[in-house]
């Protein structure tokens, strides 16, 4: 694992071993003569003191007697003293310890000299420990290998030199592993067999006491959080805390890993942020919807379980996905290339419903059933209107086109002497359910299931979406509006003002009533109204229970059976027969019922039938 390029040029930096000693320094004091030791003999031989796969600084260690002159004992025993005094021992023929040997040689039954040589020899393992004492970095631990250097040499069998000798050897054996460990430390060998740890690790068990180890294993534990944070800057968070619990197995320095895992935590938050960002950013464009979702697999993978990270952006996507940039409720409309706006719409959540009749629903018949699950997996948008007579007038108008009652020169209307529909010169799509003119607000009639496809392809044209006629099932589901009734409304007779409908109190001009219709309700119109005279059903639609009859775009089947589940439009080509379905202003209460259906020839038109569209989202 690497342990971070940025942290390694700080263990450079790390200061040498700083033990504590092991053994007190001595502060040996002069012991009578019957206690003494006797005066050891002085080694003219050279000492040398070997380092450990270093054989060239042997030399630099290496230590031999310097040869003192005596012409006057007197004078080189007080040159002694002030050696002593002055700390100078060893180094010179003029220190302390080589004076006091030569004075010895010279009177070997000196006692005064003996114990001369006696308080040298204490400060000598004095200094030596101080020395060791202060081994923080490689020149005070190489001048404490020369006193022991002079102690093995002088007198290497005193217990005191050999404590020190031992302690000395040791703090030398983690010196040198400290610096093979800071080298594996360099090398990303952090806590593999043989590595940084291991080897610092030693060293402190070999000299307990050893900050230069201890600082490096606090240095190979910050490696370790330094690749955790590295790996959580990845958006590896797992790995990252696979790296905490090994930093806790090389320190466990509890502050140390709370703060980085903070900071991991801290990351993991802003990698959330910003991934949510990045994939609403991305729903601002329909084709970024698999961006947005692989953003969102990204989340739910680097998320702490419950903590409900993402579901702004599953949301979106939700929505993005079933509705577009759009949302279940919106009313909107769109602008036309030729100018002004295109027909309002809303639009209807995605869902599903049991279309058709119950086998015991009153008035049902065999080609409203079998009733059947149907899904509808994407919400639409459909007019929140019929289209009305304005509305087509500007599609005419701007394309030419002539719809098929104008090309026939006839359509059936309501006759007022007779009570009947009857054909009728003259009446087309500017007409009203009687074959006067009608006013722009009124929805359009007199025209086909053809007719209504070509006015949605031109508006597909002016706005650049899609506008279709609504599949029956898409009728039936926005009929229902969330309901499974009888009726639109509910099981009962409508209750007041819910739409246009054949109602036992309306009267027409010439004082006719209804020989079947709902007892009881008058609505005020005999005829279409004006489009949204009425309250809108639960989806913000108008007059879907009545006004007029709608076309959609099925072809005619007798029943249910193998029809599409998914809400597709069942069609087959060059079909002649299309399906109309919704109660209008002259319709039986049987022909008002939520799945109550009807067809009509391609070329059909009549005072009943109108349409309104679908947006595809």
């Amino acid at each position: 694992m690497r342990a971070g390029g940025f942290l390694i040029p700080l263990l450079l930096l790390l200061a040498g071993c700083k033990p504590e000693p092991e053994a007190p320094a001595l502060a040996l004091q002069p012991v009578p003569a019957q206690e003494r030791l006797p005066a050891p003999a002085p080694v003219l031989e050279p000492g040398r003191v070997s380092i450990r796969g270093d054989d060239a600084l042997a030399d630099v260690l290496s230590w031999t007697l310097p040869e003192a002159r005596i012409d006057q004992p007197a004078r080189a025993r007080a040159n002694a003293r002030r050696a002593l005094a002055k700390g100078d021992l060893f180094e010179t023929g003029e220190s302390a310890i080589p004076l006091l040997l030569a004075l010895r040689k010279l009177e070997p039954d000196s006692a005064q000299d003996a114990r001369l040589l006696e308080k040298a020899r204490a400060a000598l393992l004095a200094q030596a420990w101080m020395a060791l004492d202060a081994g923080e970095d490689l020149a005070s631990l190489r001048y404490a290998q020369r006193h022991g250097t002079v102690l093995r040499t002088l007198w290497p069998e005193l217990p005191e030199a050999k404590t020190y000798l031992d302690a000395v050897d040791r703090a030398g054996q983690a010196f040198d592993l400290c610096l093979a460990g800071e080298r594996a430390l360099r090398a990303g060998n952090l806590d593999a067999p043989g590595g940084a740890l291991e080897l610092f690790r030693q060293a402190q068990a070999l000299w307990p006491l050893q900050t230069r180890a201890q600082r490096g294993i606090a240095a190979v534990e910050a490696a370790v959080l330094v690749e955790a944070q590295a790996l959580a800057a990845g958006g590896d968070f797992e790995g990252a805390y696979a790296e905490l619990a090994r930093a806790g197995r090389v320190r466990n320095d509890a502050e140390a890993i709370t703060a980085t895992r903070q900071r991991i935590e801290a990351m993991r938050t802003d990698r959330i942020r910003r991934l949510g960002d990045e994939g609403l950013m991305a729903l601002a464009d329909p084709a970024g919807l698999q961006f947005a979702r692989e953003r969102l697999a990204e989340i739910l993978r680097i998320a702490l379980p419950g903590t409900g990270a993402g579901v702004a952006l599953r949301q979106r996507i939700d929505l993005v996905g079933h509705y577009g940039l759009f949302r279940p409720g919106q009313v909107f409309t769109e602008e036309m290339q030729a100018g002004g706006r295109g027909p309002a719409l809303s639009v209807l959540p995605r869902g599903g419903f049991m279309m058709g009749a119950p086998e015991d629903e009153e008035g049902a018949t065999l080609d409203e059933q079998p009733r059947h699950q149907v899904r509808l997996d994407r919400g639409f948008a459909m007019t929140r209107h019929e289209i009305t007579v304005g509305q087509f007038r500007r599609f005419v108008q701007a394309t030419g086109f002539v719809p098929r009652a104008t090309q026939r020169g006839h359509s059936l209307a309501y006759d007022a002497r007779s009570g009947n529909f009857l054909r009728g010169s003259g009446i087309d799509w500017q007409s009203g359910y009687d074959g006067r003119p009608a006013a722009d607000d009124m929805p359009v009639i007199h025209v086909t299931a053809r007719d209504a496809e070509a006015y949605a392809a031109w508006l597909s044209a002016q706005t650049g979406a899609h506008y279709r006629l609504p599949s029956e099932a898409e009728f039936e589901y926005a009929l229902r509006a969330g309901g499974q009734a009888l009726y639109p409304w509910g099981a009962g007779a409508p209750p007041a003002s819910v739409g246009n409908l054949a109602g036992g109190r309306d009267v027409s001009a010439r004082g006719r009533r209804w020989s079947n219709a709902f007892l009881g309700y008058g609505d005020g119109w005999w005829g279409p109204a004006p489009v949204g005279s009425f309250a809108p059903n639960a989806y913000g639609l108008y007059d879907m229970a009545g006004n007029v009859s709608e076309w959609v775009a099925d072809c005619w089947h007798r029943g249910y059976r193998r029809a599409p589940a998914n809400g597709q439009a069942w069609v087959n080509p060059g079909c002649r027969t299309r399906m109309y379905r919704g109660g209008s202003w002259a319709s039986a209460p049987a022909q008002a019922r939520s799945a109550w259906r009807a067809s009509g020839g391609v070329d059909v038109t009549n005072a009943r039938v109108g349409f309104r569209l679908v947006r595809q989202l």
